[in-house]
């Protein structure tokens, strides 16, 4: 069967200097083993992510594991027919707690195979019901990106109807679900970005200002909700409240200074977020499909044009999610 897999690693350990295509390969192969009892999705839609581009640069996957599918996004059907959306954090079989908290979990695609082929396979605890209000499509771009951006804001940020957050940085994945859940929450919603055209058409998607990065805001925020790292961590400090919230999920731009004399004199809160769990992927279903709120995708692919769809994200031209079909 088709699918996308990192072949090989960069000779760099750091892996931050390659092309991270040239360890892509897209072709057809035999299944990978997967342990038994787990529960095959056929794959109807898969979104693609930043995380398939550290894969494949052989970040956060051990040489062992290669070659392996990439992909952490999905939606499909079960062997009985029942649609769902599959949740990418593989926690393990013996954690009892949330399972981004457990110190052995993995994502897909770092150990298992991923979702960029017909079929993925999963335990049967990590798949959610998808809302028939929501096409694959739309389905496949929950379980990343925006389960990400759902967790920052309405578990991590402390925000509530009324307040004022700040996103940094517009168009990625994360950045305009978290403009799109905050605007629909009643969260008044400002980015920032270095392209005129983003900032407009982060307007569009419901931002209600936008700024230039580094540009001084027309009063403090409540909560900044951050994952760019270095190039703006010390404009998300200054533009808070004393005693408000930066909610960080990422470091794209690399680590940043912690400026602690102004996290503590300004009593600041710094929450570290990442990805959300099994139930919170349901409830964000669910608030997708009753309050009308969906992905932007940026465009469609078929799975063997998935090296296109990976440029455009390398390149940061994707404005919303590029979702592939296999």
């Amino acid at each position: 069967m088709l699918a996308a897999r990192a072949v090989r690693t960069p000779q760099d350990p750091s892996g931050l200097d390659a092309d991270p295509l040239a360890f892509l390969e897209v072709a057809e192969r035999d299944p990978s083993p997967v342990p038994d009892g787990w529960v095959p999705v056929t794959v109807r839609a898969a979104a693609l992510n930043r995380h398939d581009l550290w894969t494949l640069r052989g970040v956060g996957v051990h040489p062992d594991a290669l070659p392996v599918v990439l992909g952490c996004d999905a939606s499909g059907t079960t062997e009985d027919g029942r649609e769902v959306v599959v949740h990418a954090v593989l926690s393990d079989p013996d954690w009892a707690g949330e399972e981004t908290l457990d110190p052995r979990r993995t994502l897909l695609s770092e150990r298992w195979p991923g979702t960029l082929a017909p079929v993925v396979r999963v335990p049967a605890r990590n798949l959610v019901d998808k809302p028939a209000e929501l096409t694959f499509e739309e389905a496949a771009c929950l379980p990343t990106a925006w389960l990400t951006a759902y967790r920052m804001l309405f578990t991590n940020s402390g925000t509530a109807p009324g307040d004022t957050v700040l996103v940094q940085g517009a168009g990625g994945g994360v950045s305009t679900a978290l403009v799109a859940l905050a605007a629909s929450a009643g969260l008044r919603v400002w980015v920032t970005s270095r392209s005129e055209e983003r900032r407009a058409r982060a307007l569009d998607l419901g931002a209600h200002a936008a700024f230039a990065p580094g540009e001084r805001l027309p009063e403090r925020v409540d909560a900044v909700l951050e994952s760019v790292g270095k190039a703006t961590w010390g404009h998300s400090l200054r533009s808070l409240k004393p005693g408000g919230t930066v909610v960080v999920c990422g470091a794209t731009t690399g680590d940043a200074p912690a400026e602690l004399n102004r996290v503590f004199f300004t009593q600041l809160r710094v929450v570290g977020s990442t990805m959300g769990s099994r139930e919170e992927l349901g409830r964000l279903a669910r608030l997708c499909a009753t309050t009308g709120v969906r992905p932007l995708i940026d465009d469609v692919l078929p799975l063997a044009d998935a090296a296109d769809g990976l440029l455009r994200l390398e390149a940061g031209e994707a404005f919303g999610k590029i979702v592939v079909r296999p």
